[in-house]
């Protein structure tokens, strides 16, 4: 039987052709049991590469990753749990950049006990922080993605520099057979990058599926080489795991 990873690869490929695919369809095209098909549907949706529907899957459209506002409407346990081994890396008195991220947005979701300092650019991360007392939240400025919901800025890039972030935690749309961590905005990759740079440590949240997408994601924002934590819903094949340096935490649900 093929491997989970490489089957559900194939059933993106598929779902790419036909637009939808029931769940009997990917049984018995890959050979596999109906309650094995289902897991692989339940996963594919759970993690936003494909819409659950009646009976089945449906593609997102198009070969962009689905923009933000989608994403953030898909209801993922696998984010949530991930969000949560994420927070465990904020802590009381520190300085920290959050990306905008659909799950990053969960992270800021945890984070209304702890007195601490966000700079973020994404604008959601600073509606979500601001529903608590804590932690203060210092927003970027500049010309706002309605889609992407960020803000960017040639001053925000030089305002970067006045920081040295305790953790700098960053998303991934899509991640290289380089191991580069890549973006689908120019400016919020820039942002990032900036960030990176003036992180002491890096947190990479991000799923398993980012290593395998095919997914249009042109702007990198760092490689892999420079990440200190991996915060991921499975374990990694190897091949993957060698995009690390040997130091790196790997956390996953799971194995928390």
């Amino acid at each position: 039987m093929i491997p989970k990873e490489k089957r559900e690869v194939q059933i993106l490929e598929v779902l790419k052709e036909k637009g939808w695919l029931s769940t009997k369809q990917i049984a018995d095209h890959f050979g596999i049991a109906f309650d094995t098909a289902r897991r692989d549907v339940l996963h594919l949706t759970s993690t936003g590469q494909a819409i659950r529907v009646h009976g089945g899957i449906m593609i997102t459209q198009g070969d962009e990753v689905p923009e933000f506002l989608n994403r953030k409407r898909i209801l993922s346990p696998v984010k949530t749990s991930m969000a949560k081994i994420a927070a465990t890396y904020v802590h009381p008195n520190k300085l920290y950049f959050i990306g905008a991220s659909t799950t990053l947005v969960q992270l800021c979701d945890l984070l209304g006990e702890v007195d601490t300092t966000i700079v973020t650019h994404g604008i959601d991360n600073a509606e979500h922080l601001m529903e608590n007392k804590f932690p203060r939240v210092e927003l970027l400025g500049g010309i706002v993605d309605k889609i992407n919901r960020y803000a960017s800025s040639l001053d925000t890039l030089i305002r970067l520099n006045d920081f040295v972030f305790d953790g700098v935690f960053i998303g991934a749309s899509r991640i290289t057979d380089e191991g580069d961590i890549t973006v689908m905005g120019k400016a919020d990759a820039a942002i990032l990058r900036k960030a990176v740079q003036r992180g002491k440590k890096i947190i990479l949240v991000t799923q398993n599926y980012k290593f395998t997408t095919k997914k249009t994601s042109p702007y990198v924002v760092t490689n892999c080489q420079q990440v200190d934590v991996l915060v991921t819903d499975k374990g990694l094949d190897p091949k993957y795991v060698s995009y690390f340096r040997d130091s790196v935490v790997f956390r996953t649900i799971g194995n928390k």
